[in-house]
């Protein structure tokens, strides 16, 4: 399990793998649902990290490769340029 998947919220940012590249993600809704976890999860892709468009749509938890707290967003960008 990732760390920090509990803590995961609307505006949290991500790396997410779905593309089949690591791209930035950002939640668009909480992870928790009840007294568990959804398995989908709702984000926003910026896909123009890899040359596609930047889009929103729901992706398995298991694609999330990284959740960044509030003080690491300087840590969040993949690609400086």
């Amino acid at each position: 399990m990732i760390e920090n998947f509990e803590n995961i919220k609307k505006d949290t940012l991500l790396h997410t793998k779905q593309l089949g590249v690591v791209t930035r993600a950002k939640a668009l809704e909480s992870i928790k649902q009840g007294r568990g976890f959804k398995n989908i999860l709702l984000v926003y892709c910026y896909g123009e990290d890899v040359g596609m468009f930047n889009e929103h749509g729901s992706i398995y938890v298991d694609d999330i490769v990284k959740v960044f707290d509030n003080d690491q967003e300087e840590e969040w960008n993949l690609y400086e340029v």
